[in-house]
């Protein structure tokens, strides 16, 4: 096995140029039984928006710490160690950026290393170590609890994760061997795989302590005080420590290797066989259920080398920073204070899109909000399921009374358009027609102040012909929110030639507010997501239209990643609004985008195609079959030929879009793509994959990075 003592690290220190050091402060408490337990805060020294993390000089200095502690325990000097954090944070694991600069597979593993060299010394320094975790501890931060002999979390800590597997990793630092050995493997697969690839799901405190990760909850006030006193029990007997979830010889043996065989078929089902990162996780837990500790950790060195330096992880990275920091500092936002102050919101429609919006925005901004549509009892219907949402919010705690009552205050609704009066905000959610749309514009524009900004959430239509026949274009802005309203987390804000910095601002402050992530785009034929999903579905129809059997388009377009394929998207979407995408694409492209009578024929029928229990669509339904009876071809094609066809379409179209200036940069595009289609973190979006596949070359002779977007190998 491995001696970490013996492993020189100096190569590591040039990764520390640049570090922010996360110290390990060390003072003694007497405890009230006269025991003394050192206690270490790990403090970066910056405030709270600048988290601790766990960078190679940082480690060296806690290995250190530790190591000196470890002396005074021999000597008698003290009985336990603890460690904690600064305010509201532990620690938020690696230090990214350092992981992305190691250079060789050999760095890679000397991290790993480095980190189960020290952390890994928590659980072996002659007395009981304690972390107490007071705040925010995802990935490094959480194993800094695992590897400690006992820990306490504060009710009140923002997240605790192993996000490791969202961005095409593992936890490398002794996570995928202590905590299926803690909690059980049922809980792992949940924590380690689950939730990284449910969006990056974090665990509330509570949720933590019920799965056996914490031995012990206390609330914020007394966070501290309670941790130590307890921490004293433990020391003295009178707390006796038991852990339910611990797996024994009988889930070892028996639920273990089946509780893996179903989650490998879950995943193939789900995710494809193309992301690394699930499967190496899954294997380590598989083999977590024997061995040493020291074997568990060896293989993670591995495991964690060899991510670190592949493709998925610097994709993963790219896409990271994407949505770390491109997204909240959007590029081409107007300054934020031309934007006008929004005390009340119009929302023209009571469907459920309309219904969905106004919960958002009342949640959200927690001001008023109102609905009209053309009768009462649509307006009625809409307001009722607003108010019943948000009853559903109260019984799962997310809201007390008082506030649930405060927000169905907020929300009216009506027939009397003339109550848009005082609104600063309204944004439509009316049938997907220039016409209609321009109707209610029209209609709304007499009633609004001048300076109302209007918004319409068009999925492809232009912005620029929405407003044509308004007194006053310069104030719509596009604003398209995503499906399901309430998740997905982007919103694509379209610009005309004519929109004033002040409606634009407006947007982007009003989406903010909302939590939302905005981009800004020109406003193109389906602006960007529906633009590139277009060509995705129009492709996949294509091929079936040729004679490809369904089932075989969807297994062709895995590779890409896409969290679902492209009819379970169409499916999900509508087939009535993609046959309208599709239309409307191969109006303003026709040389470039496929269009099909057969979408109309598919759309007017109630089921279209047939699935499996995972959601994944096997075929036509019968009446689907029956419809396109002798309108389709009888010359299938590959899957190859079909992934290639797709690949060259995106990078062809990605090329234009940048040409045209629908958006300022290439990563615009992929920050689109994977907040609002759910493009893998591990393609880094759609360029970095396009790059790699040579499928940028193969459509316009370069590529899209340079250099290409690749991991660093062996």
């Amino acid at each position: 096995m491995t001696n970490y003592d013996e492993i020189d690290f100096s190569p590591l220190t040039a990764l520390a140029d640049g570090e922010v050091v996360t110290h390990s402060r060390v003072r003694d408490i007497t405890l009230p039984s006269g025991k003394v337990i050192a206690l270490i805060t790990l403090d970066n020294g910056r405030d709270h928006t600048r988290p601790n993390t766990l960078g190679p000089a940082t480690l060296t200095e806690l290995g250190a710490t530790l190591a000196s502690l470890k002396a005074r325990a021999a000597a008698g000097e003290i009985q336990a160690v603890g460690i904690t954090g600064k305010q509201y944070i532990l620690a938020a694991g690696a230090d990214l950026s350092d992981i992305t600069r190691v250079g060789s597979k050999d760095n890679a593993r000397l991290v790993a290393q480095l980190g189960h060299k020290v952390l890994g010394s928590l659980g072996e320094l002659g007395v009981p170590s304690f972390a107490f975790v007071n705040g925010l501890a995802l990935g490094g931060g959480l194993e800094i609890a695992l590897n400690s002999t006992y820990r306490t979390v504060d009710a009140s800590a923002a997240a605790i994760a192993l996000p490791e597997v969202f961005l095409g990793i593992i936890p490398g630092w002794g996570g995928a061997y202590l905590l299926p050995n803690l909690i059980g493997i049922e809980n792992a697969l949940e924590v380690v795989i689950s939730n990284p690839l449910k969006q990056n799901r974090m665990l509330k405190p509570q949720q933590a302590y019920d799965y056996g990760i914490f031995d012990a909850i206390f609330p914020a006030a007394t966070y501290l005080e309670s941790s130590l006193a307890w921490a004293d029990g433990v020391l003295t007997g009178a707390v006796k420590v038991e852990r339910k979830n611990e797996p024994g010889k009988i889930e070892r043996l028996t639920k273990w290797p089946i509780a893996i065989k179903v989650a490998r078929g879950m995943l193939e089902s789900k995710i494809g066989t193309v992301p690394r990162s699930p499967y190496a996780a899954l294997e380590l837990l598989d083999k977590a259920k024997g061995g040493t500790k020291a074997e568990g950790f060896a293989r993670e060195d591995e495991a964690l080398a060899d991510l670190v330096t592949g493709d998925q992880f610097a994709a993963s990275m790219y896409a990271f920073d994407l949505v770390q920091k491109r997204a909240k500092r959007p590029v081409g936002a107007p300054d934020k204070t031309l934007a006008k102050k929004v005390t009340k919101v119009g929302i023209i429609g009571a469907g459920l899109m309309a219904s969905q919006f106004a919960l958002l925005f009342v949640r959200k901004l927690q001001v008023p909000v109102l609905i009209t549509d053309l009768d009462q009892a649509r307006v009625d219907k809409g307001v009722a399921y607003i108010h019943d949402e948000i009853g559903k919010l109260e019984a799962k705690g997310r809201l007390d009374a008082d506030a649930a009552n405060k927000l169905r205050a907020l929300v009216t609704g009506t027939t009397d358009k003339s109550l848009y009066a005082d609104c600063d905000f309204v944004i439509e959610a009316v049938f997907e027609e220039v016409g209609v749309k321009q109707a209610v514009f029209g209609e709304i524009e007499k009633i609004v102040a001048e300076d109302a900004i209007l918004a319409t959430n068009t999925s492809s239509l232009s912005v620029e012909e929405i407003g044509s026949k308004l007194e006053h274009p310069e104030r719509l802005v596009g604003f398209h929110f995503f499906n399901p309203v309430a998740v997905m987390p982007l919103i694509e804000v379209v610009k005309t030639p004519t929109t004033t910095d002040a409606a634009l601002s407006t947007a982007f402050v009003v989406a903010k507010g909302l939590g939302k992530n905005a981009v800004l785009t020109a406003d193109a034929p389906g602006f960007v997501v529906n633009r590139l999903l277009a060509k995705v579905m129009g492709e996949a129809a294509r091929a079936v239209y040729e004679g490809t059997p369904v089932a075989d388009v969807e297994k062709a377009f895995a590779p890409l990643g896409l969290p679902m394929g492209p009819f379970q998207l169409i499916d999900l979407v509508g087939w009535k609004v993609a046959a309208h995408v599709q239309d409307t694409m191969v109006h303003a492209f026709p040389d470039r985008f496929y269009a099909n009578e057969n979408f109309h024929r598919l759309a007017e029928l109630p089921e279209v195609v047939e699935k499996d229990k995972g959601g994944r669509v096997t075929g036509f339904s019968k009446a689907a079959e029956k419809a396109l009876k002798g309108h389709v071809g009888s010359a299938p094609a590959s899957a190859d030929t079909i992934l290639r066809r797709v690949q060259d379409g995106l990078a062809t179209e990605i090329k234009l879009m940048l040409d045209e200036g629908v958006v300022p940069e290439v990563e615009d595009i992929d920050l689109c793509l994977i907040l609002g289609a759910g493009w893998p973190f591990i393609d880094g979006g759609a360029s970095p994959y396009l790059d790699r596949e040579g499928a940028s070359e193969r459509a316009f002779g370069d590529t899209f990075h340079h250099p290409p977007i690749r991991g660093i190998g062996a």
